[in-house]
């Protein structure tokens, strides 16, 4: 009987697998790493396909899941044309769509292999929530310099997960009420939710509060003044602002567990880097309650630094006069795609057609 939802989420050198039932109790979970001397071998991400396709289907098979359990296979989403969130079930535009993506990036491989898998075996396959949604209102789009646009990128499935998680626990829907979501990870995306859209968000590569890893905005003239400095070549510093800002540019590291081990040491320095990092995450999140002009039933706290009461504690004394404060740590990727094609099969939410 197919009762189960394989779920496929590709990494840079990594495959991680999970099957879930239909209550969304896990079934099965696997980590499959990819060496590097595995990886060499093949000139693009698209060539890896085929291996990890069979990787996956061999893994299964060596833990017992039954292809004929299988009710549906849904994959990480990837880098598409801007969506309107949701669910949508892959067809061949957004295979086509995939494989010519504008950036080449893994979780692209999700929804190809995704499908591919569900058509062996007779069963619709889906991606949900990718990094590429856009809700955005006009108004949000405007920057102050004309031709460029302000662009939504977020950590979507984690955002809407939590916002579902909410509404269900109230006992309400999510088309009824207003949030921020706050993603609180390597790269932070802070997003007002108005009636279940979200409206407008700081894109987590281009703006907002700096992270662990990112710098967040940055101050304009000094930015254009390194782009000229010849210090760095393009590539450098778009890796410098995504990967080696923050934390890391300050301290030395993208962990905030060691953050804390340095101030409990005594470094004054890295106290002040924590404190400036929450005093921008509650600027932002203000910022966006204005966008809500203030109706707001909550602000959800996410992402793995939730976890750190320390942070949650400080950050929730500059908003809590905004609205009441909902901290669920952590980001569950796995767990998220198995609920969104969950509220598809429950008929709670529409299986929206890539086009």
């Amino acid at each position: 009987m197919k009762k189960n939802i394989l779920i496929i989420n590709p990494g840079s050198t990594s495959t991680k697998i999970a099957v879930f039932n239909q209550q969304g109790e896990e079934i099965f979970r696997e980590n499959i790493s990819h060496s590097p001397e595995e990886l060499a071998q093949y000139k693009t991400l698209l060539q890896q396909v085929p291996a990890r396709k069979n990787i996956i289907l061999n893994t299964l098979e060596n833990k017992g899941i039954k292809l004929s359990s299988i009710k549906a296979v849904v994959g990480r989403g990837g880098i598409l044309k801007p969506l309107v969130a949701g669910t949508y079930e892959v067809n061949d535009k957004l295979i086509e769509d995939l494989k010519n993506s504008p950036r080449e990036h893994a979780s692209n491989l999700g929804g190809i292999i995704a499908g591919e898998i569900a058509e062996e075996i007779g069963v619709t396959s889906y991606i949900a929530d990718p990094v590429c949604v856009d809700e955005f209102s006009e108004l949000a789009r405007i920057s102050g310099l004309k031709g460029i646009k302000r662009e939504s990128l977020l950590h979507t499935l984690n955002v809407r997960a939590n916002a579902f998680r909410y509404a269900r626990e109230k006992g309400k829907k999510l088309e009824e009420i207003n949030l921020i979501v706050a993603h609180l990870g390597g790269g932070i995306s802070i997003a007002p939710i108005a009636k279940g859209k979200i409206v407008d968000v700081n894109n987590a590569n281009d703006g907002g509060p700096f992270s662990p890893e990112r710098t967040g905005s940055l101050p304009n003239k000094a930015l254009i003044n390194l782009c000229y400095s010849s210090k760095y070549s393009e590539k450098e510093l778009i890796k410098l602002i995504t990967h080696q800002g923050g934390l890391v540019s300050h301290l030395g590291t993208n962990d905030l567990r060691e953050v804390m081990k340095m101030i409990e040491k005594g470094d004054n320095y890295a106290q002040l880097i924590f404190e400036a990092m929450i005093y921008q995450i509650a600027k932002e999140i203000g910022a966006m309650a204005t966008v809500l002009k203030g109706d707001l039933e909550a602000i959800i706290l996410t992402g793995g630094m939730a976890y750190n009461n320390i942070l949650v504690e400080k950050l929730t004394t500059r908003i809590d006069w905004i609205a009441p404060i909902v901290v669920y740590p952590g980001e569950e990727e796995m767990k998220s795609l198995a609920q969104a094609i969950i509220r598809v099969i429950k008929g709670e939410e529409e299986v929206k057609t890539y086009w």
